[in-house]
């Protein structure tokens, strides 16, 4: 087996293997002695990750044996004595690295990096020495200044600053207590807001009452204004007019539209001449209700068109209605009925007569006498029987009757009105 062994350097960078100039194996005592004098420490070189691949701790080959690192040659016979070359090389390198702070050897591309960065570092100390110098000079160009004048100012800026400082604290406590205050006025804002918010809705509320209000009293003044209107209608109105009216129709008289008596020419029907005296009755004994007046012989009871006549004390009825017919002709209770009639209007004509005053001028415009009603204007005198009376005369003096009704009508209704006024 051979007895020599090869022995490579790897860079202490990048680790590469790098091959030895033949140079370092001859090394006389002068060129060592140069290699161990000290080398001026400068400023510690900062590295950078991307300029430098990989940073290897110093590495001191002469003790590689003990270093986790180092290594051993080992012969057959079991010399572990290095070369002569390789003792000169690796002491060298640790001379090298022990004067400096890089580690030794380095192959050629991270020298060069190591020279451009160092290259880098010297430019940029050179441009701060240049600054320091610079700034020295205008320091030392400036005038002396009074150290006293100094520490005065200096005193006095203190003052300044322990004054600004109690103004601020000051203020500070200030804007605290403003703060404080305008909290307050925010919760009275707030507060003030929900009495604002609550004031408009009662305000509306009560305005959408007032307005229904408002809208009912309009409607009550406006149903006040018309029933006050018909009541003043209604005063002005003559009940006894409304009620019964009476008025002609060619030779006959009507109450509420009913002909009163007949004529040969036009035969009116006994039922509508029966209505006419029902109507007829009802509006005398209204008026003698009216005043007060209680016939003496007769009682009048409105019956439809069937009233009649009741005689006080007899217990007798005569009618005040007919049927036609031969019998008819000849029956007398009719005639008896319509007689007792006339007699209750002239009744009525004395007792408003006897009131005095202006209702003793009170005259009927047709004077009645027993079974007659006279006509002043002729002189003529028309019986209200229907046997052996012609239905001319007998229809007028229905006709006369009719208007003396409507003249005790008319002087009622006027007294009835007098006596409202007065009243009101």
């Amino acid at each position: 087996m051979d007895a020599r062994v090869t022995v490579n350097f790897v860079c202490q960078r990048c680790l590469h293997p790098i091959q030895l100039d033949p140079g370092f194996s001859h090394l006389n005592e002068h060129i060592l002695a140069e290699l161990a004098l000290p080398i001026f420490p400068g400023e510690e070189a900062e590295f950078d990750a991307s300029e430098v691949d990989k940073l290897v701790p110093p590495l001191q080959l002469t003790d590689s044996g003990h270093h986790p690192h180092g290594f051993t040659l080992v012969g057959e016979s079991g010399d572990t004595e290095k070369s002569q070359p390789l003792k000169v090389a690796t002491g060298l390198y640790d001379l090298v690295s022990s004067n400096s702070d890089i580690d030794h050897p380095l192959c050629e591309e991270c020298t060069d990096a190591l020279l451009d960065l160092m290259d880098t570092t010297l430019s940029r100390t050179q441009r701060q020495a240049q600054m320091s110098q610079q700034l020295l000079n205008s320091l030392a160009d400036m005038p002396d200044m009074d150290v006293t004048a100094l520490e005065s100012e200096l005193k006095n800026l203190q003052a300044e600053e322990e004054r600004l400082l109690s103004e601020l604290s000051e203020v500070e406590a200030e804007q605290k207590a403003a703060r404080e205050v305008l909290e307050k006025h925010e919760e009275e804002k707030a507060r003030l807001e929900d009495e604002e918010e609550r004031y408009w809705r009662e305000y509306c509320t009560h305005k959408s009452q007032l307005t229904a209000m408002e809208d009912e009293n309009r409607s009550l003044k406006s149903q006040l204004s018309y029933t006050q209107n018909q009541l003043e209608k209604l005063k002005k109105t003559n009940v006894f007019n409304t009620t019964f009216h009476i008025w002609h129709s060619g030779h006959f008289g009507t109450i509420n539209n009913l002909r009163l008596g007949r004529l040969p020419t036009a035969p009116v029907t006994w039922p509508e001449i029966n209505a006419a005296w029902g109507q007829t009755v009802l509006l005398l004994a209204s008026l003698a209700r009216k005043i007060g007046l209680k016939f003496s012989k007769h009682r009048l009871v409105p019956y439809g068109n069937h009233s009649y006549i009741e005689v006080v004390g007899e217990s007798r009825e005569l009618p005040l209605y007919g049927s036609g017919g031969f019998r008819f002709l000849w029956d007398t209770k009719f005639d008896a009925g319509m007689v007792a009639f006339l007699e209750c209007v002239a009744e009525f004509q004395q007792h408003v007569e006897a009131q005095g005053g202006q209702a003793a001028r009170f005259c009927l415009p047709y004077r009645i006498n027993k079974h007659f009603i006279e006509d002043p204007s002729s002189g003529n005198s028309f019986s209200i029987k229907m046997q052996f009376n012609s239905e001319e005369q007998w229809t007028k003096a229905l006709k006369f009757l009719l208007t003396n009704l409507k003249w005790g009508l008319t002087w009622v209704s006027s007294a009835l009105f007098s006596s409202t006024q007065g009243e009101g």
